[in-house]
């Protein structure tokens, strides 16, 4: 069951006609994990809810299987939701909790139990099925609600930020176990986060959403590889890309941020430009004070590797990844330069590069 965007757009008469969504299309194929990703605030889980029907459509419209479903009840769209409060009645057991929504709509006995049983033992909860919510862990009771959205049968799942609330480590496995029970059931899943790490891991496609508008969709390669714009790029990568401005100094190369000379495989055609540098592709070194050009500001040690955070004599921060075993010091002078693996942005954010597969290669 393929579900079809076009040209959605949401607006609220209370807020000074303010608009959450403008111009939102996309096409989310039948049994994909799409992904709807973006800052707090952008819309994300709204255009969730109209999909849902539980949000009306300002303009546009909204197509399941063929059909156009705007005007449509939600009970009448055959899909289910995953809440990030996870939503259960705490007076029920797991398994009634799990059961309601389809003793509420007259299904058998048998098959009830049936689908109950199932769900729960896909989720690994049957030992649990006896409990009240209240007698669970966070990741249990995140459990019963996806249980209860694969005992529905339904097509198609939407999930609002459903590990939001849970800690690190239970984040990851909840994002294994979500992804392999898509996988498992062929559901169409559409799974909105604010955590450009849950993205990455899990999508087929991904809907970047900023200031109301689709940023871009495609797979996690394309965005972090070709992203659309600077948001875009800034929104993927951990640490963030470092943006800096550069100017044009030859046909092939430019002066990154006043300050070193890169030489770039493709034309420069734009005297002033910004350019995108991922953390792995700058490099720093040890300098004295008269060679230096930035101060070790601080450094993170993550095991395998180190951040260094510095800051260039001119003020710009930046973030480099460097082996584990390299040692820098707080406020050591250092010089900071780069690899010719960047990204060349106009000024006004649009990504420039030649070279699609997202790299300029030095």
């Amino acid at each position: 069951m393929s579900t079809l965007i076009t040209n959605v757009c949401k607006q609220y008469d209370n807020n000074q006609g303010k608009t959450v969504l403008s111009n939102v299309s996309a096409e989310i194929e039948t049994g994909e994990f799409f992904v709807i990703v973006g800052p707090s605030g952008c819309g994300k889980s709204t255009l969730l809810r109209m999909i849902a029907g539980l949000t009306e459509i300002t303009d546009g419209e909204i197509a399941i299987d063929g059909k156009v479903v705007n005007n449509l009840p939600p009970k009448d769209r055959n899909l289910t939701m995953v809440f990030q409060s996870y939503a259960l009645f705490p007076f029920l057991s797991v398994w009634d909790n799990v059961a309601f929504g389809l003793k509420a709509r007259k299904h058998d006995q048998a098959e009830v139990s049936e689908r109950v049983n199932n769900a729960l033992k896909m989720v690994n909860l049957e030992d649990l099925k006896d409990r009240k919510p209240r007698e669970l862990s966070g990741g249990q009771r995140q459990r019963v609600a996806l249980a209860r959205a694969v005992a529905s049968d339904a097509k198609i799942c939407l999930m609002d930020e459903p590990l939001s609330n849970l800690d690190a480590q239970l984040r990851i496995k909840m994002r294994q176990e979500i992804y392999a029970l898509q996988r498992k059931l062929g559901i169409t899943l559409i799974y909105v986060t604010h955590d450009q790490v849950e993205a990455m891991t899990m999508a087929d496609h991904i809907m970047v959403l900023h200031d109301s508008k689709v940023q871009q969709i495609g797979t996690p390669t394309e965005i972090y590889k070709n992203p659309a714009n600077e948001f875009v790029a800034s929104f993927f990568g951990v640490p963030p890309i470092n943006i800096m401005y550069a100017s044009k100094v030859g046909a092939h190369s430019i002066k990154v941020n006043n300050d070193y000379q890169l030489d770039l495989d493709q034309a420069v055609t734009e005297n002033e430009l910004k350019v995108g540098i991922r953390p792995n592709e700058m490099i720093v070194e040890k300098a004295e004070e008269l060679q230096s050009n930035a101060t070790v500001q601080n450094v993170e040690f993550l095991g395998d590797e180190k951040i260094v955070h510095a800051k260039f004599n001119n003020g710009v921060m930046v973030s480099a990844i460097v082996p584990s075993d390299t040692e820098f010091d707080m406020f050591e002078t250092v010089k900071i330069t780069s690899t010719g693996n960047v990204l060349l942005f106009s000024q006004d954010g649009i990504n420039i590069t030649e070279n699609k597969g997202g790299l300029v290669n030095a």
